[in-house]
């Protein structure tokens, strides 16, 4: 595993990949209007910087849901980095992009979500724009895309639903197996789904060289 974690307030980097990044700490981002924000860079992901701004924005648009722990900065920034993975991946195997309207409709939900005017404060806040979150929301869906192509096939069979029933049969309201086996398959079905996609990030994880700066 090459995932370091800067200690006395300067990052480092194993196997000397990415020292020069992972020793700036500041950088600089350009707003709307074409002003200067300093920007912290928290992590850098095969030779890509997520900065703290990458994260505010994230966590204040609703786009990335952050990761189990008391710390939300951190839980976003697990998410983003997860992501930066997946997506190299992704763009590997390069599935056919999302249609128009669907990209339309899942920036509209998070512009409708936050209501017009808060959208826009939070963008200029972090110096984002609305282009930079319909390019988030396009590759949301290409990653949606991309592990129901890769991990949507699982079928369990007759005799899996049947013991996932007997050792949950209280999730099911009291139904017969009969009655409720669509439901056991569609719950088995993601449980399964979550663990193969939770193992292959780890992977993903393990291969890559990731370095979280002190904050």
């Amino acid at each position: 595993m090459r995932e370091t974690r800067g200690r006395g307030g300067r990052g480092a980097v194993s196997g000397g990949g990415c020292l020069f990044a992972v020793m700036i700490s500041l950088a600089l981002a350009t707003a709307p209007g074409g002003r200067h924000l300093i920007d912290r860079v928290l992590a850098v992901v095969d030779g890509a910087l997520i900065t703290q701004s990458d994260v505010e924005a994230a966590m204040r648009l609703g786009l990335v849901s952050p990761r189990n722990g008391a710390d939300p900065v951190a839980g976003v920034l697990e998410g983003l980095i997860e992501r930066r993975l997946i997506l190299a991946e992704v763009d590997r195997y390069a599935p056919p992009d999302p249609a128009e309207p669907d990209i339309d409709g899942a920036f509209e939900a998070v512009r409708a979500r936050l209501g017009a005017e808060s959208f826009a404060n939070v963008l200029v806040q972090t110096g984002g724009s609305p282009d930079q979150v319909r390019r988030f929301v396009r590759d949301d869906l290409r990653i949606a895309a991309y592990l129901q192509q890769r991990f949507g096939t699982i079928q369990p069979s007759e005799l899996d639903v049947a013991q996932y029933y007997r050792e949950h049969a209280d999730r099911f309201g009291g139904r017969s197996l009969q009655d409720a086996r669509d439901a056991v398959a569609a719950q088995l079905t993601a449980e399964r789904r979550t663990s193969l996609v939770a193992d292959w990030v780890a992977s993903l994880r393990r291969r890559a060289n990731t370095n979280i700066l002190p904050r």
